[in-house]
């Protein structure tokens, strides 16, 4: 799961929505210590939920179209890739304008706990929101700039143009993927944030 869905999980709480969108910059349980506890709980839940994700059946079946030519990030591939079954999905967002207007209470919500940005999500927050990365997630031209973000950020990984191509070609069958995981993830993270 991207961050379209990460923001989902968060279920609207401002503080676990910050801490789950911005975990991937926090590294090891020492630095969680420095957040508020809603943040620290979203930082933790952001983890479980990318656990949850990387061993359901689903996402393994997915992972083998892309693991020939991305290995590793096979796993990144389909994590953002979810987001776009997310975005398109009319059980969650049941109209283009519901999603805008979840997005745009996404960005309002994270800018409110800007003092707890790690310094690598605070320079980029501002053009996430600027060109509105989540609502990107939906069209197949926004997928095609977030796979092209995910190898600029991934030093090591291979052009993503087969990657595209492979999320094209197999469309239907990694939505079914993206269908098997979604209400399992749902339930997963309502238990989580109840404990």
């Amino acid at each position: 799961m991207n961050y379209l869905a990460h923001a989902y999980l968060s279920f609207g709480d401002s503080e676990i929505l910050t801490g789950n969108l911005i975990a991937d910059h926090v590294k090891g349980r020492l630095a969680l210590e420095k957040f508020p506890v809603g943040i620290k709980k979203g930082i933790e839940l952001h983890r479980k939920i990318d656990s949850f994700t990387d061993v359901h059946p689903a996402t393994q079946r997915a992972k083998i179209w892309f693991r020939g030519d991305y290995g590793l990030y096979s796993g990144a591939i389909m994590d953002t890739l979810y987001d776009h079954f997310l975005a398109n999905d009319p059980k969650m967002f049941q109209s283009d304008a519901a999603l805008l207007d979840f997005t745009l209470d996404v960005y309002t919500k994270v800018e409110s706990q800007s003092d707890h940005f790690p310094e690598a999500f605070a320079k980029y927050f501002p053009h996430m929101r600027e060109h509105n990365w989540l609502y990107g997630y939906k069209t197949l031209q926004g997928m095609q700039r977030s796979l092209q973000g995910l190898s600029r950020r991934a030093t090591h990984m291979p052009p993503v143009d087969k990657a595209y191509l492979t999320f094209i070609a197999h469309y239907y069958e990694l939505a079914q993927c993206y269908y098997e995981l979604i209400d399992g993830i749902i339930t997963f993270v309502k238990i989580e944030l109840s404990k």
